[in-house]
């Protein structure tokens, strides 16, 4: 047992197929696979640790998500090198997803810090950092 890590998260969202496109190739690459599929869920794996995406009842979809609010702000992942951020940042880019901050990017958590940002369909800011910012 490793005590205090992720066991798993559970994001709701508005369009399951649309935000299973969009988190699965970005999660493969981070070395995820396809962990559980059903009617209304799916998820990813890595080691132990888990990420399922559940589609938000109609009745809930009324207020869309803005991290600002209470609750969930973002999600950081944590990349090889600075090299993966890099990579990833091409990807993003060809595939057409705007970046966050591209003015300061890559350094727009400040200092050292080596990440790119960008959102999901949902609008859930992910970040994926260069271990250098660890160090």
């Amino acid at each position: 047992m490793s005590k205090g890590l992720l066991h798993h998260m559970e994001i709701y969202v508005s369009d399951l197929k649309r935000s299973a496109d969009f988190w699965g190739w970005f999660l493969e690459d981070l070395g995820y696979s396809v962990f559980q599929k059903w009617k209304g869920g799916q998820s990813w794996k890595l080691g132990d640790t888990y990420i399922v995406f559940v589609q938000a009842e109609e009745r809930f979809l009324d207020v869309p998500y803005h991290r600002c609010r209470v609750g969930l702000n973002h999600v950081a992942f944590q990349a090889d090198s600075r090299k993966h951020v890099d990579d990833m940042t091409n990807k993003l880019k060809n595939k057409g997803i705007t970046l966050l901050y591209a003015k300061q990017h890559p350094f727009a958590g400040g200092g050292d810090h080596y990440a790119v940002y960008f959102e999901d369909p949902d609008r859930i800011k992910v970040e994926l950092v260069a271990p250098e910012r660890f160090s």
